[in-house]
């Protein structure tokens, strides 16, 4: 993880001075771009391992940043800003974010999320690669979902998360465990709910084996 490369894009310079020397100060390569057209040119000069991005941009807003990554990379993307509602949190982790902070928020939290995504994206906490639950069937290594013999467009975050619930159906999966794949406890519960709504609705006729357990989590029946 040491030297991974990140790319911030975020038009407050106070804010992305800050980013950078904390990320620098870990041993990260950082590249800066503090607009939407700026950072679509950084990504494909630099190729950085992960992208915190803001939403609010000049020229080009955030999600039109991760749309343009989405069409052709799976870069884990880490949405910065200070846009709370539950709608643009939606949309962003449903145009294929993999976490999301809101401002304001602690440099050390911005750090510990970047080396849990960074973690997740490397396959360092990974469930099993192949599995079938009812009409449910997950393949990491080909790295696709189906419904029966229906394709699932799945964002890689969601397909992870698909895979965990499917690797013990039946087990009600603490929001913690899920976020972070089992390992520590930098989770925000607000994302992995978002990223169960959005994943439900994109599992078609298998949604109903999506399960919220109240007060825990979420499971997947068998």
């Amino acid at each position: 993880m040491a030297g991974a490369r990140i790319l911030i894009v975020e038009d407050e310079p106070r804010i992305a001075e800050v980013l950078e020397r904390y990320l620098k100060a870990e041993g990260f390569a950082v590249e800066r771009a503090a607009d939407g057209r700026r950072a679509l040119e950084l990504w494909r000069a630099a190729n950085p391992d992960l992208i915190l991005l803001d939403l609010m941009l000049p020229d080009v807003d955030g999600f039109e940043v991760a749309r343009a990554v989405r069409r052709t990379s799976d870069v884990p993307i880490l949405m910065v800003t200070a846009r709370a509602e539950e709608a643009d949190r939606l949309i962003g982790l449903g145009l294929g974010a993999d976490d999301y902070i809101v401002k304001p928020f602690s440099p050390r939290e911005v750090v510990a999320r970047v080396r849990a995504v960074l973690r997740r994206a490397a396959g360092q906490v990974r469930p099993p690669v192949h599995h079938a639950v009812g009409a449910l069937t997950v393949d990491l290594d080909a790295f696709q979902a189906r419904c029966g013999e229906a394709p699932l467009d799945l964002s890689p975050a969601q397909l992870r998360l698909l895979a965990t619930l499917a690797a013990q159906p039946g087990r009600a999966f603490r929001r913690a465990e899920l976020l972070e794949g089992g390992s520590d406890g930098f989770a925000d519960e607000r994302t992995v709910d978002a990223h169960v709504k959005n994943l439900r609705r994109r599992l078609g006729a298998c949604a109903d084996q999506l399960e919220t357990v109240r007060g825990v989590g979420y499971r997947l029946r068998p």
